[in-house]
């Protein structure tokens, strides 16, 4: 279905070669016109409008940039990554070019002119269109919100402790049901083995007499076996849901120190191997050589990386494929989780780092909130890429050094 024209450039672009001197000047007064009234419009919105185009040069920026980022107005033709060193232009002209609908969504910190948080939203100019002509970058100013939001999480921890505990008591009642019955049944069926042994008089016993008749040990050793196993799985699993509960309530600083992201990724799979095996699901690797140390805390990156395996598996049926990929720049270490499931719809996309919101029928909508909380403790910043129907990326940023602020580059003019 074709799409209406319905602004003034494109009426008069099917009669542009009928036109005379005046009836251009005519066209070119308009255009000038329905600019200032656009620039007026972008300048009044609080969020920072920028757009670049396929090579990644900026061409076009609002008032809101200059005062979020520091950037004068009058540079226009910077390449983005000038601008923006956070913003991987690269990833992002990549996706302009794939079509389809793709949601891209960064977070991260500037120092300069001033400490903000910002969120960053890309959309591609030509829409779901494959090719690239363009991306437009809104900047959102998320500094009073996250500060709100840790207000508000403070402030509701203690009401949120009732809840959760009355939540976890009843999560942990099932399991503790399960072992209190099976360790009767072990119970039972060490009785059972005593008992041939004490039918036996004691002066016919001796040292070389074969014990007496009695039910097949060989069977209920292996309903013992089986019993245990249910028991162990049912601790296994109260030891999650306690480990998520404490976790959530009651945080701990990062221990720093200097650690391999490679290493950390190698327990984390080796960890999680066996779970990976029973899905079926397939893993790929590309761990950069040479890594440099991260000071970090290693068993709270390795919960970082556990939450976010575990979502990326839950997010896929039986089978797919997990690919885990490293890498470094002059200034930060990185490491993905991507998955091969359906994608995070784009309404759900602001909300998943939420505490409690969860999208799936057993989650406790805590994994995200602790990852986004451990990372930022360590200065870094997350990232989320997801494309409906191929999967999803999850990407963390740690910082090699300590944070300094950040100043634009002067470029030497004649």
């Amino acid at each position: 279905m074709a799409v209406p024209k319905s602004s003034f450039l494109d009426k008069v672009l099917g009669r542009l070669g009928r036109l005379d001197t005046e009836g251009l000047q005519t066209v070119v007064q308009r255009i000038a016109r329905e600019r200032s009234f656009l620039e007026t419009l972008f300048n009044a919105i609080e969020d920072g409008v920028l757009v670049m185009d396929e090579q990644g040069m900026v061409i076009y920026f609002n008032q809101a940039v200059t005062r979020l980022i520091g950037l004068p107005a009058s540079e226009e033709g910077r390449h983005i990554s000038q601008c923006l060193p956070e913003v991987d232009w690269k990833q992002l002209v990549r996706a302009d070019q794939e079509g389809g609908r793709r949601v891209v969504r960064h977070e991260f910190e500037v120092h300069y002119p001033r400490p903000r948080f910002l969120r960053l939203y890309a959309a591609p100019l030509d829409g779901e269109a494959t090719g690239s002509s363009g991306v437009a970058l809104i900047l959102h100013d998320a500094t009073e919100a996250r500060q709100k939001t840790f207000e508000a999480i403070e402030s509701e921890r203690v009401q949120a402790l009732t809840l959760l505990a009355a939540s976890v008591a009843h999560e942990i009642g099932n399991p503790l049901n399960a072992l209190h019955i099976h360790l009767q049944l072990m119970e039972r069926e060490v009785k059972k083995l005593r008992q041939p042994a004490e039918s036996v008089p004691v002066g016919s016993r001796g040292r070389g007499a074969p014990p007496a008749p009695g039910p097949d040990t060989a069977e209920i050793a292996g309903k013992l076996e089986k019993y245990l196993g249910v028991a162990k799985g049912e601790i296994n699993r109260l030891d999650y849901i306690i480990t998520q509960f404490l976790q959530a309530i009651r945080p701990a600083p990062p221990q720093l120190k200097l650690a391999s992201l490679n290493e950390v990724v190698e327990k984390t799979l080796e960890l999680l191997q066996p779970e990976l095996d029973n899905r079926g699901v397939a893993v790929k690797t590309k761990l950069a050589r040479g890594l440099t140390a991260t000071p970090v805390d290693a068993t709270q990156l390795q919960q970082v990386l556990v939450n976010l395996v575990k979502n990326a598996m839950q997010a896929m049926t039986k089978g797919g494929t997990l690919s885990l990929q490293t890498g470094e720049t002059p200034e930060s270490v990185w490491v993905s989780v991507s998955d091969t499931g359906g994608g995070i719809p784009e309404e759900q996309i602001s909300r998943i780092f939420e505490p409690f919101y969860t999208t799936k029928k057993k989650g406790s909508g805590l994994g995200l909130m602790i990852v986004q909380r451990i990372v930022r403790a360590h200065e870094g910043r997350i990232e989320l890429e997801s494309h409906v129907g191929r999967g999803t990326t999850f990407r963390v940023w740690l910082p090699l050094h300590e944070r300094r602020p950040r100043m634009l580059e002067q470029e030497n003019r004649a």
